[in-house]
């Protein structure tokens, strides 16, 4: 039961795992008994957005309570080095990192006081000669693991959209090896007397799509469903989108070839070997679960599950991220803590992935920035007031894969979604109630001027107040 200390905090990040992918959520074809027994049993955030749509701009937001544009951190590989891991660790906590992060550089200490880097698996675009703990574990065992190299010589290679079996030992996939590096830690090392902050950041889903054979059989014999996609919907897209389909067909990020034109079969197999890694995170969450239980840490602790973003999958035709899409924006968001927080609730309003943070800080007992654009999310966790955001917002500038626009924004209220593109006539336009799918694109139908030009006005409101909140981040975090 909880004391009147400040709790454990352990928070458990996935890469790139879309919120259609836990049973408990209305998703029966997945097989995630552990995650269901957190929803079961936790609060549930179910309409919980990013604030970008690629790995590290979206984890700096979570762990500084700030949008990119504050932060400066748009895209991979742009600085990242501070974090409210500081005041946690200056208020008394041991903070832990196991695994994925995805700071720049990747062993920045962040305010962590132990930090066992688990980095992508397959690391081309920013310090693609670092050797993180799985390289070393590997090594040690004198293997050399999957990568795009081996891949690419594969006959099938262009033909499997990142879709791969591991072929090496079981606990040596990398997602297996974080699950176990952080039961290790926890086993092994001696429980003091502060609180614990352990970040374990697991490397999949995201690709390539790699998960044991065991695993992968019991997807590819289930029916899933699958958004088709029309030529209609294709055309219908901003310039920007357009050509981004056609240059990930053209150069393989993350060993995956993006088909223009999958087969139902080749998305049917990507698709069941996504999920089948999505199950095998799911099993080392149970063991992690049972570890801190043993070791008498679960008496007063909150467990927090989430992701930095999700993967199209092939959905809107698109691969990985990049896009606003809610397949892309939407996070699973629990917390779970029996006995602190009423479980079996759900949450339907709008919030933001980085609103968890200024709600740990609170946990712990530190006062959040009075400028954080973070809105806490603990008076929903502990019965109080809360309404819920009611916009959420995320950006993008150009990188190596969305190369064609300087910069990307989306706004995103309970029944409206706009993505706007900086200089440019055209965007996108949904109706979330009628068009749930955001199928088809609104963007130049005159009957929809004043709804679009309304949501631009939110953007725009958005930008003035962030400078001005923000007006104190250099000097605290520069």
């Amino acid at each position: 039961m909880p004391t009147n200390s400040p709790p454990h905090v352990i928070l458990i990040i996935t890469d790139q795992q879309r919120f259609d992918t836990i049973a408990a959520l209305g998703f029966p074809y997945m097989e995630t008994p552990n995650l269901d027994r957190l929803v079961n049993e936790g609060v549930t955030f179910t309409n919980c957005h990013i604030t970008a749509p690629s790995c590290a701009p979206s984890r700096a937001s979570l762990f500084t309570g700030y949008y990119p544009h504050t932060t400066g951190i748009y895209k991979n590989a742009d600085s990242w080095t501070r974090s409210w891991v500081e005041d946690l660790a200056g208020a008394g906590y041991y903070c832990v990192n196991v695994g994925k992060m995805h700071t720049y550089p990747y062993h920045t200490p962040l305010g962590f006081h132990e930090r066992y880097v688990v980095e992508n698996k397959d690391r081309y675009l920013e310090e693609r000669w670092y050797f993180d703990e799985w390289d070393k574990g590997l090594r040690a065992r004198g293997l050399v693991k999957q990568q795009r190299e081996f891949y690419r010589k594969r006959p099938d290679y262009r033909e499997s959209l990142g879709a791969f079996e591991w072929e090496l030992p079981e606990d040596t996939h990398p997602d297996f090896f974080v699950g176990d590096m952080a039961k290790w830690w926890i086993e092994t090392k001696p429980r003091g007397e502060r609180p614990l902050f352990l970040q374990i950041g697991f490397p999949g889903p995201h690709p390539p799509y790699d998960p044991t054979p065991r695993y992968a059989e019991r997807y590819m014999d289930k029916e899933l469903p699958i958004q088709p996609v029309t030529a209609d919907e294709i055309h219908s897209q901003p310039p920007p989108f357009q050509s981004m389909r056609v240059h990930n067909h053209e150069v393989d990020h993350d060993s995956v070839v993006h088909l223009l034109d999958p087969t139902p079969e080749q998305r049917h197999r990507q698709r069941a070997y996504y999920l089948a890694n999505v199950t095998m995170i799911d099993e080392k969450v149970g063991e992690i679960l049972q570890a801190l239980d043993d070791k008498g840490y679960l008496e007063n602790a909150v467990v927090i599950f989430t992701s930095d973003h999700g993967d199209a999958l092939g959905d809107h035709g698109h691969s990985q991220k990049w896009t606003m899409y809610d397949i892309i924006t939407k996070m699973p968001m629990i917390v779970w803590s029996p006995g602190r927080f009423e479980g079996g609730r759900r949450f339907d309003e709008l919030c933001s992935l980085m609103d968890i943070g200024p709600a740990i800080l609170e946990m712990a007992g530190v006062s959040p920035a009075a400028g954080m654009e973070a809105e806490s999310l603990l008076p929903a966790l502990t019965g109080a007031e809360w309404a819920g955001r009611d916009a959420v917002f995320a950006e993008h500038s150009r990188d190596g894969i969305l190369q064609e626009t300087d910069m990307m924004t989306m706004v995103r209220t309970r029944t409206w979604k706009l993505v706007h593109f900086l200089g440019e006539p055209f965007g996108q336009l949904f109706d979330l109630v009628n068009d749930p799918g955001e199928i088809e694109n609104l963007w130049d139908d005159p009957a929809y001027a004043a709804k679009k030009q309304e949501l631009f006005n939110l953007i725009l409101e958005w930008r003035i107040r962030s400078g001005y909140q923000t007006r104190g981040w250099a000097k605290a975090y520069r």
